[in-house]
Order: C-alpha cells, then sequence, then structure tokens
C-alpha cells in the first residue's frame, strides 16, 4: 500500500488523528534507493569475506545487511534527490522525481546503519562507515558536489568504493583491521583499480544529462573510445596487483582460477567496445546494464567460490 494525501498508515484502531501516525515510504521513493544496484556493489564484500583469516559468523551476515540495505540504498537514494535525474541512472532508466520524503528515509537509514554498525558489530565498523558515509555525501552534494570535478569525483569513488569498502569490510567480518603488509597493499591497490576501471564504464551513457547538471565526468573527458581503453588499462592494473598478491601469499593458482570467472567479463566488454567503436549510440542505457550484469555475476560468483575454498573445505 503506497501512502498518497491524506492517507495513512495507523496502528492497531488508533485514528489518524491522533500522536501516532506511521507513515510509510511511498513507491517512487523506494524506487529511489535502487535496493537491487547492491548486487553491482557486492563482489569486495564478498572478496574480504573470501580473504579473511576467519570469520565471526553473526557478525559476517549483520555487516553484510547493514552495508548493502542501508548505506547504499541511502547513498542511492541521497544522489538521486540531489541530482532530480530526468533520464536513465544506474538501475532505473526512467527514474521518478524525489521527493523531500526520500531525504528523510536516507538519514533515518544512515542513523540506523551506525546504531546497528556500533551495538551489534564493533565500533571501528560503525566509524568507517560514517567516513564512508561522508565521502558519498560530499560525492554528491550541491556544497562540495565532488562529482562535478572529473578527477576528484573519480578518485574519491574509485578509493571508497575499492580500498576503503574492502578494509571496512574486512574489519567487520574478521573482528581485526587488515594488518598493512606487502601483500595486503597489493590486494588494496587491485580493489581501487578494480572500481576505477569500472566507474567510467558506468558514465558513458550520461554525457549530455551530466554536462546539463555542470557534472564533467571522467568518461566525457575520455571520450567513448577513451573511456573503453582506460577501463581497459584500468583492469590490467588490477589484474597485475591481484597477481601479485596470490603469488605473495603463495595462492598463485587461485589467480588462475579467477581469471576463469573474468573470460565473460572481457569477452562482452570486447564485444561492446567493437559495437561503440563502429556506432557511439551502442554507449547507451541498456548495454551499460548488461555489462554491469556480466560483471557483478561473475565476480559474486567468483568470490563466493573463492569463500567456500577458504572458510568450508
Amino acid at each position: 500500500m503506497t501512502i498518497t494525501g491524506k492517507a495513512f498508515y495507523t496502528l492497531g484502531n488508533i485514528h489518524p488523528d491522533s500522536f501516532f501516525i506511521f507513515m510509510l515510504p511511498d513507491r517512487n521513493t523506494i524506487k529511489l534507493l535502487r535496493i537491487p544496484f547492491f548486487i553491482f556493489l557486492m563482489p569486495l564484500f564478498l572478496f574480504a569475506v573470501s580473504q579473511a583469516e576467519y570469520i565471526q559468523s553473526p557478525q559476517v551476515y549483520i555487516a553484510f545487511l547493514i552495508i548493502h540495505f542501508l548505506i547504499y540504498p541511502a547513498s542511492n537514494g541521497y544522489n538521486s534527490y540531489v541530482d532530480r535525474d530526468e533520464g536513465s541512472i544506474g538501475g532505473l532508466e526512467k527514474p521518478p522525481m524525489p521527493t523531500k520524503s526520500l531525504f528523510h528515509l536516507t538519514l533515518v537509514m544512515d542513523a540506523s546503519a551506525i546504531i546497528l554498525a556500533a551495538t551489534l558489530v564493533h565500533v571501528p565498523f560503525a566509524l568507517c562507515l560514517i567516513i564512508y558515509i561522508a565521502a558519498s555525501r560530499a560525492y554528491s552534494s550541491r556544497i562540495i558536489r565532488l562529482k562535478k570535478y572529473p578527477y576528484a569525483g573519480f578518485l574519491t569513488v574509485a578509493i571508497f568504493q575499492g580500498a576503503f569498502t574492502f578494509y571496512l569490510s574486512y574489519w567487520a567480518v574478521a573482528g581485526h583491521p587488515l594488518a598493512l603488509t606487502v601483500p595486503h597493499i597489493f590486494l588494496l591497490c587491485g580493489c581501487t583499480l578494480q572500481i576505477a576501471g569500472a566507474y567510467p564504464l558506468t558514465q558513458i551513457y550520461q554525457h549530455e544529462q551530466d554536462l546539463k547538471d555542470g557534472v564533467v565526468t571522467l568518461s566525457y573527458k575520455l571520450g567513448y573510445k577513451g573511456t573503453f581503453v582506460f577501463t581497459a588499462a584500468m583492469f590490467a592494473l588490477c589484474n597485475f596487483c591481484y597477481y601479485l598478491y596470490f603469488v605473495n601469499i603463495g595462492n598463485g593458482m587461485i589467480f588462475y582460477l579467477v581469471q576463469l570467472f573474468f573470460l565473460p567479463i572481457i569477452a562482452y566488454f570486447l564485444y561492446w567496445f567493437f559495437a561503440v567503436s563502429k556506432n557511439t549510440e551502442a554507449a547507451n542505457f541498456s548495454n551499460t546494464m548488461r555489462m554491469n550484469w556480466i560483471a557483478a555475476m561473475c565476480m559474486n560468483s567468483c568470490f563466493i567460490v573463492l569463500i567456500f575454498i577458504n572458510h568450508f573445505r
């Protein structure tokens, strides 16, 4: 049921005019949270779980729910509230117009995430989430608006959705911070490069829409072909870092297993690059989402397999 106009949800037989009036978000507000989008952001959490020497059973599930069903949707919702997109955005081809209730809901979700993290996981995890939320708001906010700067916006996303997300996820599920050894530095660099490669591709169909909003993205700076070349370079460096990580911890064979899961991603990437080289109209929302789904399914599957190898064999 959706609340519009004077429609209210009430508890039991309490009259709507009483003090206890419970209003639920309308359908469009929920839609703008883009909750299913968490699937695209899930790989690094699963990777962190797979690489932890020991995982705390309750905390891993709680942390997963907090990050993917509170933090990420709140970030998506706040971005939609600020941007008021009229064109396609990640996960929504035709986004509805946001209302003030969306902004209020994101505040409630962020606050809930921090409280749950501090009480059910541990305080350092909650502090990491506060830093992540601050970076996310700085990226979207009209006051700071890091996203309008091609390099600052790119680095913010690459670092905080890459190495920082891996680090806070690892700390949550392992119960202790990741030791910054040489192999782990290669690992964190690989995580950042993985996001650095994916991020410009998510912007490739939004050049005109972003420019109308005063946002100059890295993808726009690079151009259509340049975006693909840049992505290929980032993924090559990412793969090299992962190779150095697995070799340094004595798990070189795992690196080659990972490559098998990455083959469909490479195949579609090359197909799409060829299509865009022939006609830039192929750099559209549908192909971008198809790329996202293939990459997410392959990487999530890969890291789930690594979890079973490292924790359940």
